[in-house]
């Protein structure tokens, strides 16, 4: 598989108060290659938007970013050719029509698919004359993802599409970004806090806390990596010891989250289960980092 991003020591600081340097991004390095679906997860802070404007092009940074062998700060409009970027904030024009924006698209990227796009628009309730700012909110990500999946988008960063979207609203988007993904050589990053939402799309997981990577995996090995046991009351002592990554605790048990390889110093499991991701994800959150 082909390697469309490229990111080797990646950090980004902000000035702060007095002077100091915040740094908002620290040592941040991956691969993104085609028929990946990489997430990116962590709070409010954890430096995901950073990161995502630094692969925009969008501001300075130190260390080394490639995306289709182009750097997204000297050479965003190429980028932007191949690149894509869909958030929950609607950036459409409001007082055009939808035809309108069709046209537009049309005239301005060489490589947009008008009718391709039409026949995307057909499937959901958008009418070509309605006003953008006529529509809801889940039309208008609709509408937005018809665009993006009509030119020759490579890589399309995802960063909360689907905040504020009902459940018919979702299945649909998700539908039709699926449909994209597997018709070409393309890559998907998406950026959430519906960490059960998206786990089932993922082929691999980048976590952030305060801009440093606490996890980096493909979602195959985080089930060889991790588990959670259950154990009698008990048994807290022995596994304490180990100093799991978090516990839960039920009526007459405990779960409890642990590196894999730690299983074979207990004595007394009752059971074994796999790991979720929003588990995981918010047992590195809690930890120090």
């Amino acid at each position: 598989m082909s390697v469309l991003i490229d990111v080797r020591q990646v950090s980004k600081q902000y000035s702060g108060g007095s002077k100091q340097q915040r740094e908002a991004l620290k040592d941040i390095s991956f691969e993104l290659k085609a028929g990946q679906v990489l997430g990116l997860l962590g709070h409010n802070g954890a430096g995901k938007s950073t990161l995502i404007k630094s692969l925009l092009g969008a501001h300075h940074y130190q260390g080394e970013i490639s995306v289709l062998g182009l750097e997204p700060v000297t050479q965003r409009a190429k980028v932007m050719q191949h690149l894509a970027y869909i958030s929950d904030v609607n950036v459409l024009p409001e007082w055009m029509t939808v035809q309108q924006l069709l046209r537009y698209t049309s005239g301005v990227h060489p490589s947009f698919d008008v009718s391709k796009a039409n026949s995307v628009l057909e499937k959901t309730d958008i009418r070509l004359n309605s006003k953008i700012k006529s529509l809801s909110k889940g039309m208008k990500v609709q509408l937005h993802l018809a665009i993006v999946i009509s030119t020759d988008t490579k890589v399309l960063i995802l960063d909360e599409p689907t905040l504020g979207l009902d459940l018919v609203y979702r299945d649909t988007f998700y539908r039709h970004l699926l449909e994209w993904f597997h018709d070409g050589e393309r890559a998907l990053i998406i950026a959430s806090h519906e960490v059960s939402e998206i786990e089932h799309l993922l082929t691999d997981v980048l976590i952030l806390k305060h801009g440093q990577v606490v996890l980096q995996s493909d979602m195959d090995s985080l089930a060889q990596d991790y588990v959670v046991v259950e154990t009698s009351d008990d048994h807290h002592a022995g596994i304490e010891a180990l100093k799991p990554l978090s516990r839960e605790r039920g009526l007459g048990s405990t779960r409890w989250l642990l590196h894999a390889a730690q299983i074979d110093q207990l004595d007394g499991i009752n059971k074994i289960y796999n790991v979720k991701l929003a588990d995981l994800f918010l047992a590195l959150q809690k930890e120090a980092v």
